[in-house]
């Protein structure tokens, strides 16, 4: 016996003196994020954990513990949380790895901390520049982080994937994933498979071309790239793993000079594999810019955009290919949560991939071959009439292609459903999906002209802004409907829903309690029955939760933690918020457990400066063309018709407003690129920014009338 023992001891220590350690971890002989290949695909047999981005490679978003549950879960409560440095949007999915947790804020920053009290074990700053933000179309967010063999991996909002010590937060190496000169960002988590982080990108409305790569995990060598739409004919082949398909299938499809508008196609989230067919399979973005019109002369389905693309993990290579929307026009990505599973359709066990992107389907697609199943509607949608599935191609409604006049088109760019986690359970078979009815008005811009690195849709932004009256605000405010709709995707059905009054809320996480969690944007977080809809707990987390909940295990306790800040795309672009011009707090870590005491501090949100109309007198004529420079250009961020959410500056109340030197020094001059108000001098006249002046000033009029309303003119 002693010799066995004593043979065990030595094999242990020459299998740890083969892992380098670090110093803190060599006292207890114990490797931070040991996440090995084994591991990741047992993940579904290590429940405590949360090894990857959608709890296993199937992301199903499922925790198998029962420990909280239906007939508990009213006596969760706060464990602890962390507040972070900021209020711009909380995205990210946390990694829980043998007790540690591993999570980023905005500005693609990394925290590790212990998972049952919240102490910080390390921070990371990857330093962005703040004026990459203004190539960041939805918020400077970051949605997680991979683990593989003692490291963190993080893509960072300026094009970094960088590799950090589990142990330490210390950069082990950092790789450089896309030209810093072009104006791509990366929000998306990393994937692990097989020994390499994968990882794309997003900016397709700025001007580029999309494409996904593989990274060798240790080095940070590329592995293998594929790009999702043609390039420019004339350079030829980009010596990828995607040259050989874009050749046979993809070029024939599109039409013009589409590539001098990059094209778009970006892999900004979408990154699953399946480990028991060995594919990869990514989610594909829409074109750049939106308008098919102008995009591809109005011709051809441009794959492989809003596309599903099936690829060789080892190699990159093309395997098949499913496209929900050919020839996209509306800004329907397919980038989407894509999720696995093994499902009884019509008496026969089948591999499916099951996907509700942008366009309002919710697909089952088979995963062998790339054949679609089924696909239903599950938000009413005016763009089409249903699938036909002989083809799988949508029957098309023609005037919503806005050739010729304005369509109202449901859903919208901002998606029946968006980045926002989905989950599977397989107790109930139903997916909870996070899904919205928000209709958008496409018309054709006739005065379109390419700018790289602006914003470039070549669809009229401006008739989308919210009306100077503010009745009629709230009563178009009153429309903008979410859900959370529990889906049958074998009978392609809704069995229950959870009806909100406003879109944008959080991603959703199922439990072997036989719960659902979700956050909203109204700032409660939820659980519900998850056979049935119905409530059973909630907690005000001051502040919009959108992403995505985890459950883990720490000894013998479940814990359930969720990131907690609002932001994105809605919250930054749209004008028919709840609280326009509320300051939400900072974004906030929140872990609860059975029995929890901790409470949230307070939040007493700051005093808004008030409106600052300029005194100037403009022409109909400037507040109109100001009008469509910022609705174009500048809405996206501070809000449609000037009217902010509070998560970057409300130009209605700037200081610079009133004074055109100091306007024209910070959008022309770029004084603030600093914080990330870069200059427009490249793509703007002077006197094409004094008209936005103009403009915001117009909506800074609207502004102090109706706080003098309220106030009772005082």
């Amino acid at each position: 016996m002693k010799i066995a023992v004593a043979a065990s001891s030595l094999a242990l220590a020459a299998a740890l003196w083969l892992v380098p350690l670090s110093q803190g971890e060599a006292a207890g002989l114990v490797q931070a994020a040991n996440v090995t290949a084994s591991r990741l695909l047992a993940a579904a047999s290590e429940p405590a954990n949360w090894m990857t981005h959608g709890g296993t490679y199937a992301e199903q978003r499922y925790a198998n513990l029962d420990q909280i549950n239906t007939g508990n879960v009213g006596k969760l409560g706060l464990a602890w949380s962390h507040e972070f440095d900021t209020n711009r949007g909380q995205e990210a999915t946390p990694l829980v790895i043998d007790g540690t947790m591993y999570t980023t804020t905005a500005w693609s920053k990394v925290v590790a901390l212990d998972a049952a009290t919240g102490k910080v074990k390390w921070t990371f700053d990857p330093g962005v520049p703040k004026e990459r933000g203004h190539s960041a179309c939805c918020d400077v967010v970051n949605r997680g982080v991979a683990a593989w063999n003692g490291m963190i991996f993080v893509g960072a909002l300026d094009g970094r994937l960088i590799a950090l010590d589990a142990a330490t937060g210390k950069q082990k190496w950092s790789t450089q994933t896309f030209d810093p000169s072009q104006p791509y960002t990366i929000t998306g988590a990393p994937r692990v498979v097989k020994g390499k982080v994968i990882i794309g990108n997003g900016g397709a409305e700025l001007g580029v071309r999309g494409y996904v790569t593989a990274y060798d995990a240790m080095t940070g060598q590329k592995a293998w790239r594929f790009y999702t739409i043609p390039g420019d004919p004339a350079k030829g082949p980009d010596g990828e793993a995607s040259d050989d398909v874009l050749k046979a299938k993809a070029g024939e499809t599109w039409f013009g000079k589409y590539w001098e508008a990059g094209g778009g196609g970006t892999v900004w989230d979408a990154i699953v594999y399946d480990q028991e067919l060995d594919q990869l399979y990514i989610g594909v973005g829409n074109g750049s810019p939106w308008n098919h019109e102008v995009r591809s002369e109005g011709k051809g389905d441009n794959l492989f955009l809003s596309s599903v693309v099936a690829l060789d993990p080892n190699t990159g290579k093309y395997k098949w290919h499913y496209q929900g929307t050919p020839g996209e026009t509306w800004d329907f990505t397919q980038t989407q949560p894509i999720m696995l599973a093994t499902l009884n359709i019509d008496g026969q066990p089948r591999k499916v991939l099951m996907q509700a992107p942008k366009n309002g389907f919710f697909y089952v697609i088979d995963r062998t071959n790339g054949k679609l199943i089924s696909a239903k509607g599950f938000v009413p949608q005016t763009w089409t009439t249903g699938v036909d599935p002989a083809t799988g191609r949508p029957i098309e409604v023609p005037e919503a292609r806005y050739r010729t006049g304005t369509a109202l088109v449901t859903p919208s760019a901002l998606g029946a459903h968006n980045w926002h986690p989905m989950a599977f359970s397989p107790k109930t078979g139903l997916v909870y999906l996070p899904a919205q009815e928000v209709p958008f008005a496409y018309s054709n811009d006739k005065a379109y002209s390419h700018k790289q690195g602006a914003w470039n849709i070549a669809v009229v932004a401006a008739i989308n802004a919210p009306p100077n009256n503010a009745e009629e605000s709230r009563t178009i405010r009153a429309t903008l409907k979410g859900q959370l709709i529990a889906w049958d995707p074998v009978k392609q059905k809704e069995a229950w829903r959870v009806q909100y009054d406003g879109p944008w809320n959080g991603g959703a996480l199922a439990t072997a309690g036989n719960l659902v969690f979700q956050g909203n944007a109204r700032g409660m977080f939820q659980a519900f029955d998850a056979s049935n809809g119905k409530p059973l707990w909630s907690m005000n987390a001051q502040t919009g939760v959108v992403a995505g909940a985890i459950s883990y295990m720490v000894g013998k306790t479940q814990y359930v933690a969720v990131m907690a800040g609002y932001g994105g795309a809605y919250p930054l672009s749209t004008g028919f918020q709840d609280k326009p011009s509320y300051t939400p707090p900072n974004g906030r870590l929140l872990v609860f457990k059975l029995g929890g005491t901790g409470k949230l501090p307070a939040y007493d949100p700051p005093a808004l400066a008030p409106a600052n109309p300029p005194s100037d007198t403009f022409t109909p004529e400037q507040i109109a063309a100001g009008g469509n420079i910022y609705e174009g250009n500048c809405g996206i961020c501070h809000g449609a018709g000037a009217r902010s959410s509070g998560l970057v500056p409300d130009l209605r109340r700037s200081g610079a407003l009133g004074d055109k030197e100091t306007w024209a020094a910070v959008v022309h001059g770029g004084m603030l690129k600093e914080r990330g108000m870069v200059s427009f001098a490249k793509w703007f006249s002077s006197d094409e920014i004094e008209s936005v002046r103009a403009y915001v000033g117009e909506q800074a009029k609207f502004l102090a009338s109706e706080e003098s309303k309220k106030t009772g003119g005082k």
